[in-house]
């Protein structure tokens, strides 16, 4: 998988994300960003990274999230590995 497609997939993880509440917030936490700081960051790859990375660890969002887009876990795999930074697999 090329990095702008990577993107694209987490840019659909944290839409996903931000559909449940309790999720976004461990996300920030977790992250230590603030709304408005992804908000404007949104689009950063090293954000989008750590979007994956969430989800990578927590196995229900992880299976939540892939059905929804209707493509297996190893698929979210692929994109994190596509993306910079350490991944957390």
């Amino acid at each position: 998988m090329d990095r702008s497609a990577a993107e694209t997939f987490a840019l659909k993880a944290l839409a996903f994300l931000a559909t449940d509440g309790d999720a976004l917030v461990r996300f920030l936490h977790q992250s230590g960003l603030e709304l408005d700081d992804l908000k404007l960051r949104a689009g950063d790859a090293e954000v989008l990274a750590g979007v994956l990375d969430f989800l990578l660890g927590d196995d229900a969002l992880l299976t939540a999230f892939a059905g929804d887009e209707g493509v297996d876990a190893k698929f979210v795999h692929a994109a994190r590995r596509a993306l910079p930074g350490v991944s957390l697999e």
